[in-house]
């Protein structure tokens, strides 16, 4: 589930510095960061990120470094032809935004922020496997994503998307050192 072994990982990445992810392979292999290490909020819409290619190179530089600590390559110059995976996405706790509909979305009804890119493009709500990974990594104490939502153990994350909010849940145990979630 972990690829590294640990909950928190520092990746390098040129240009940014180092920066703490969560690496995770639970419904698709994904890479999870704090938006406030990246210089967002959290609450950004599609046209936030996709219409700025600054935004989108700074995006796939850190799924490709992801992807080469995660083992899913042997050289970063691999990631261009890796599209599918994996995901990137950013968390922050909770905060009130406009959805894509312009819907306001208060901070109460949800537990954290998740924004997650697919195919090099912010998506407009959450891939179904990503959210497998949130709910995952949510029931996990100590990832970012955990954190995020306010630590310690939990089955349940609603979580803050561009398109409103979404309610997902995992139960995560841990044997033999290693993690299992149902």
């Amino acid at each position: 589930m972990f690829p590294t072994g640990h909950l928190v990982d520092e990746i390098a990445i040129p240009d940014l510095g180092t920066i703490k992810a969560t690496l995770i392979n639970a419904g698709i292999p994904t890479v999870f960061v704090n938006a406030s290490d990246i210089g967002y909020k959290g609450t950004e819409l599609q046209d936030d990120i996709n219409n700025d290619n600054k935004a989108l190179e700074l995006f796939e530089k850190i799924r490709s470094y992801g992807a080469l600590k995660m083992g899913l390559i042997k050289d970063v110059s691999e990631a261009a032809s890796r599209q599918h995976t994996p995901k990137v996405a950013f968390v922050a706790p909770p905060a009130s935004y406009v959805s894509s509909s312009g819907k306001t979305v208060l901070a109460s009804d949800m537990d954290l922020l998740v924004r997650a890119l697919s195919m090099g493009k912010l998506h407009h709500a959450m891939m179904g496997t990503a959210a497998v990974a949130i709910g995952t990594a949510a029931a996990i104490p100590g990832t970012l994503v955990n954190l995020a939502a306010g630590g310690g153990e939990r089955e349940a994350v609603r979580f803050g998307h561009p398109s409103g909010t979404l309610r997902v849940g995992a139960q995560a145990q841990q044997m033999d050192g290693e993690w299992t979630v149902t």
